[in-house]
């Protein structure tokens, strides 16, 4: 198999194998490797790094197949890259956030701002700037912790980070507003926890979603990914939630397997301003 040759990384000198096998164990771990070799050549075609990770690989429902598949969604960082690319992008505001409310969802107590709000900046061909505003509100965003449960409460991250990714949501839809041309996809910051169904009339059961219709999940396949698991964890770069729901789009886990992974504690500071 031929090298990829993209120049925007050292690490794509890596054969194609070689690098679904580094994507699969870091940045990626669980997906399957003809998802990872489609967010590969998305990369390849747009001039991209795969390692930087401007995309995601995003377990979805399709309505036709009655069967989850894998969707590749560009992240918020994406569209910033795709403006800074346009040598128009003249920055963005820090983002403005609505009243701090208190909301009981699924049971769960969460205090979030009501909305936040990002002004992306653009210079014209005239010189102006002409500044593209996105209003979101959070409880239209939130990504929901789902389960065998269907629980509506918020995710861990958003449980979490109640600003932080509202504030990623009003970015995105500022970036597409300012730049349209670098696409109209929703981001995966934006879909996070989302049912997506491609055929709106024809839609699932619960029986046909539901995760403990899933197979086990390999005993083999855990204990090779879990290290990478623990790296992914320890340095903050996903919850142990995440690697749960990640996960279980592909088998079913144990409880073991679980608390093993809940155990994991990150080693990252929360630094974010009150």
């Amino acid at each position: 198999m031929s090298n990829i040759t993209t120049q925007n990384s050292s690490a794509l000198t890596l054969s194609d194998d070689e690098l679904v096998d580094v994507l699969c164990t870091s940045l990626y771990p669980g997906a399957q490797r003809q998802s990872i070799k489609l967010a590969i050549s998305y990369c390849r075609a747009a001039g991209l790094d795969p390692m930087q990770k401007p995309v995601h690989i995003v377990p979805m429902w399709d309505g036709k197949a009655k069967q989850m598949r894998d969707v590749i969604m560009p992240g918020v960082g994406l569209y910033r890259t795709q403006a800074a690319r346009t040598n128009t992008f003249a920055g963005q505001t820090e983002p403005e956030f609505g009243p701090m409310i208190t909301s009981i969802l699924g049971g769960v107590e969460i205090t979030h701002p009501e909305w936040a709000k990002v002004t992306v900046k653009k210079t014209m061909p005239n010189n102006s700037v002409a500044e593209f505003s996105a209003v979101e509100f959070w409880i239209e965003n939130y990504a929901v912790k789902g389960g065998v449960d269907k629980s509506i409460a918020p995710n861990s991250m958003w449980t979490k980070r109640p600003r932080g990714q509202i504030a990623k949501c009003a970015a995105a839809q500022a970036l597409r507003l300012a730049f349209p041309e670098a696409g109209a996809q929703p981001t995966f910051e934006e879909m996070e926890g989302k049912t997506f169904f491609e055929d709106d009339s024809v839609l699932p059961t619960p029986a046909e979603i539901a995760p403990k219709t899933l197979p086990a999940y390999p005993a083999e396949s855990f204990k090779n990914n879990l290290p990478a698991w623990r790296k992914l964890i320890e340095s903050g770069g996903k919850t142990a939630e995440n690697i749960i729901q990640m996960v279980e789009t592909k088998g079913t886990l144990t409880e073991e397997q679980i608390t093993q992974l809940r155990a994991i504690k990150s080693n990252v500071i929360d630094m974010e301003p009150a």
